[in-house]
């Protein structure tokens, strides 16, 4: 039986991608936990390539920030900021064909054991709940009128979860959660601000995945996003975004049919881009 790799933020570094393609056993499936474009030499080839396997059914790939911030961009709703490299894309012929099959992609995925998602969870959330919000978002990015929501998705309020949330203010604590969140109280209110290690965040603010009574607990979840964690192993939160963009690696890690965390997992790595802003 094939194996399944979980694998960490690409942000448009296609040498480190295909180098790492190349190196994993031929008929594993991977995936791509997010931000797949932006800051990198090769977005857009990143995003044909990473387009082309999924059609060819080998991986697929959940939306991060850098990938909406690209929808946004293309919707005519925001405009490029310094560092991003997604205007070969905005110039392509498949343009439009690129952009349609990234709206598709999912929010987060789940076996029922495992969870992969690009940022976190909130604590309020189960692992059937996670997923429910998620195609939530994916049902308003899949819709004729998704600009509406690209629109009103941007800002950091409200900044916790209830159910009784409707409309986009409901749809934008699920994408912030889903693909900006690294810390919040204890009790969820999210902080969008600090990218520091997660023991250096704001006084009262914790980790989402150090919240003492979230439900995901049991689940196995692998993210991305937080590369300044490097590669993270708490209990059964797995971090993955190594800082391929930043002169780091592209890392994968095996996704156990078990659900199960273990020390034997393989983990599969190839080197990053030296990009020229690195510190």
């Amino acid at each position: 039986m094939s194996k399944i790799y979980a694998v960490g933020d690409i942000q448009g570094c296609a040498p480190s991608l295909k180098a790492l393609v190349k190196k994993l056993p031929a008929q594993s499936k991977m995936i791509f936990l997010g931000d797949l474009v932006n800051r990198g030499p090769d977005s857009l080839g990143t995003l044909r390539y990473l387009k082309q396997l999924q059609e060819d059914k080998r991986i697929e790939c959940i939306l991060g920030n850098h990938d909406l911030h690209l929808l946004a961009v293309d919707a005519g709703i925001r405009k490029t900021k310094g560092l991003d490299t997604v205007q070969p894309i905005l110039d392509a012929p498949d343009r439009a064909e690129l952009m349609n099959w990234l709206r598709h992609r999912p929010m987060a995925l789940s076996n029922g054991k495992v969870l992969t998602v690009h940022a976190g969870v909130l604590p309020q959330w189960d692992l059937q709940q996670t997923i429910e919000c998620a195609q939530e978002v994916e049902k308003a990015l899949r819709k004729k009128s998704y600009k509406d929501f690209l629109a009103n998705m941007y800002g950091n309020t409200p900044n916790k979860w209830s159910n009784s949330l409707k409309g986009y203010e409901r749809l934008r604590v699920i994408t912030n959660a889903l693909t900006r969140i690294r810390f919040c109280t204890p009790a969820g209110t999210m902080e969008f601000e600090s990218k520091e290690g997660f023991e250096d965040g704001p006084k009262g603010y914790i980790p989402w995945f150090k919240t003492p009574k979230r439900k995901t607990q049991d689940s196995l979840i692998y993210f991305g996003h937080w590369s300044t964690l490097g590669l993270l192993q708490h209990g059964n939160v797995i971090g993955l975004d190594t800082g391929c963009v930043w002169g780091g690696k592209l890392t994968a890690m095996e996704v156990p049919e078990s659900g199960k965390p273990s020390k034997k997992l393989e983990i599969i790595q190839v080197a990053g881009y030296d990009h020229p802003l690195r510190m």
